[in-house]
């Protein structure tokens, strides 16, 4: 086979997402197979690559080493929190001027640190959205244990979309606190002595999540239940002691888009500074600044416009279709008819968008 037939071979065999490219058409199915691209993953605006992460979009784009055609038109007609590609530099002004979010005033947080209790677990979203309601919670730990590096729940926060509170209290630990980490938290014994036990904040929380419906019987779709918004909930659940189901969960810290290419967590306060343009954590920390930034992140990524997948496939991950071809059949396919059928290995938040009952 002369260079020219080589050529064009590994052209064929070149990932129609991510660019690889293959000497044989069985590795790029095989790499098709277990790579999941997706309509769902973030793509350049301009040369249409597929990225694992928006961190790994953000250095492809303005990296160390960056694609210098993309680079060049990135830096004139792209935000830096979004990464999304303008008609115009001016277009980008405007665009990157609503894009970015103001920071909570440090009055607000001060009021927020002595409001104490409140306790008004509805919600009124106004009849603005279908779907279920969305709400985001965070905690601030104190420490236990000989050494204080227990954590131990002393404050909790719920909002609604609107960043309205729900429920703000502080928490009074089941065991001896032996280190508030003042520094941070801004907790002191007084305002634990007659806070709210962790068993009733536990069963308010759990009882407004579910919204009415038992556990066993909450589904993603039509049902009551609601979708929880957090960074790192995992943690936060298990010092509540509340269990809630996993397909009604949006964690920042493990949602595969906003990822370090590495596949580790980014910190809250990294993904605010990022993608939304601000600062927080800088002091005493606030249950309530977390909440606002997680749900500002949630709507962020919900509002991804993808290309609807036909067809849904009933997976509530909405996986792969590549077991149901064989290895013949696939190769026959050209790399953007591989790609057609490819799925995401996540479900992506953008879905909840979207009246995907049939998918379910």
């Amino acid at each position: 086979m002369d260079s020219r037939n080589e050529s064009s071979e590994t052209l064929r065999n070149k990932c129609a997402a991510c660019f690889r490219q293959f000497n044989k058409i069985a590795h790029l199915v095989e790499h098709m197979r277990i790579s999941y691209h997706s309509v769902h993953e973030p793509i350049c605006g301009i040369c249409k690559k597929h990225c694992r992460s928006f961190e790994s979009l953000r250095e492809h784009l303005i990296g160390p080493l960056p694609k210098q055609e993309c680079k060049n038109i990135f830096n004139i007609r792209g935000c830096r929190f979004c990464l999304v590609i303008l008609d115009s530099s001016n277009a980008r002004w405007n665009h990157q001027e609503r894009c970015q979010f103001s920071s909570l005033s440090a009055g607000l947080l001060a009021r927020m640190a002595n409001l104490g209790i409140r306790d008004n677990l509805t919600i009124d979203n106004g009849g603005t959205r279908s779907g279920p309601q969305v709400v985001a919670l965070a905690c601030k730990m104190v420490g236990g244990g000989s050494d204080g590096s227990l954590d131990l729940c002393a404050r909790v926060c719920l909002i609604d979309e609107s960043e309205n509170i729900i429920f703000h209290t502080y928490v009074k630990p089941p065991i001896p606190v032996t280190n508030y980490r003042y520094e941070t938290t801004g907790i002191r014994p007084e305002y634990l002595r007659d806070a709210m036990p962790l068993r009733q904040a536990r069963r308010k929380i759990q009882d407004f999540l579910c919204n009415g419906e038992p556990m066993w019987k909450i589904r993603p779709k039509g049902g009551n239940a609601r979708i929880l918004v957090g960074h790192g909930l995992d943690h936060d659940l298990d010092r509540l002691q509340i269990e809630y189901p996993a397909v009604m969960i949006r964690d920042t810290s493990k949602y595969p888009p906003l990822m370090k290419t590495s596949k580790l967590s980014n910190s809250l306060k990294y993904l605010t500074q990022a993608y939304l343009g601000y600062d927080i954590q800088t002091g005493i920390q606030d249950p309530y600044e977390d909440c606002v930034a997680t749900m500002r992140l949630y709507t962020r990524m919900r509002s991804q416009a993808h290309k609807i997948e036909y067809p849904l496939v009933s997976d509530p991950q909405n996986r792969n279709t590549f077991p149901s071809w064989t290895q013949t059949e696939l190769e026959r396919m050209t790399p953007e008819q591989m790609l057609e059928i490819s799925r995401s290995d996540y479900y992506c938040w953008c879905l909840d968008s979207r009246d995907t009952t049939s998918a379910y």
